[in-house]
């Protein structure tokens, strides 16, 4: 009887970590079209149906955004390469922190909090909210913090424009509220949210 009950709080265990994160797979970074075709593509959408992005989707598209491409570098430059900007994930099932390191999404708060990230009706319906966080005790300066944020936003455009994904960078969000649904320190700040996901 010990060793069932032993048993099953270690499958429980297991679970409960395991819902504490997702580890993506591997980015693909082999495929996507012509630059100057996902140039010519690249727009902003503000419709958006609710169908989710696959693992691999939402792989490529943080790896693109701000994933390492060399030990110690990113795909978006930052100034000095402070590094000081970090992406979370708004999905359906929760708040994330994407480690970039590790290439792995980390629980910050489970729940739908879709209709949280922006004053647009259509953030509630789009299946991911990406937050582009600054940690200004590390940026060079808040300027350079506004330029290297359009870096990654830009990779994001540039891989939805690619992928046949729609996308819109918004500036429109309730800051206080987002900082304490993200649980940041006073030295960190959300800076832009951009939205993806499949246009309606």
């Amino acid at each position: 009887m010990r060793t069932q009950f032993l048993f099953i709080f270690l499958i429980c265990l297991g679970y409960s970590m395991n819902a504490q994160e997702i580890k993506l797979p591997a980015p693909n970074k082999s495929g996507g079209q012509a630059l100057m075709k996902v140039l010519n593509e690249r727009k902003s959408a503000r419709s958006f149906s609710e169908k989710e992005l696959s693992n691999q989707q939402l792989s490529d598209l943080l790896w693109a955004a701000n994933g390492f491409n060399r030990e110690d570098k990113r795909t978006a430059p930052t100034a000095k390469n402070c590094q000081e900007l970090e992406l979370y994930v708004i999905l359906k099932k929760g708040i994330y922190f994407y480690n970039a390191k590790e290439h792995k999404l980390i629980l910050v708060k489970e729940g739908d909090y879709r209709k949280s990230a922006g004053i647009q009706d259509y953030v509630a319906d789009a299946p991911v909210n990406i937050l582009i966080v600054s940690d200004t005790k590390k940026a060079a300066s808040s300027h350079y913090s506004y330029t290297n944020c359009g870096y990654i936003s830009q990779n994001i455009y540039l891989y939805c424009a690619s992928e046949g994904l729609a996308t819109v960078a918004r500036g429109a969000f309730d800051k206080d509220l987002l900082h304490k649904l993200l649980q940041l320190p006073e030295h960190q700040q959300v800076l832009l949210a951009q939205t993806v996901g499949f246009a309606k």
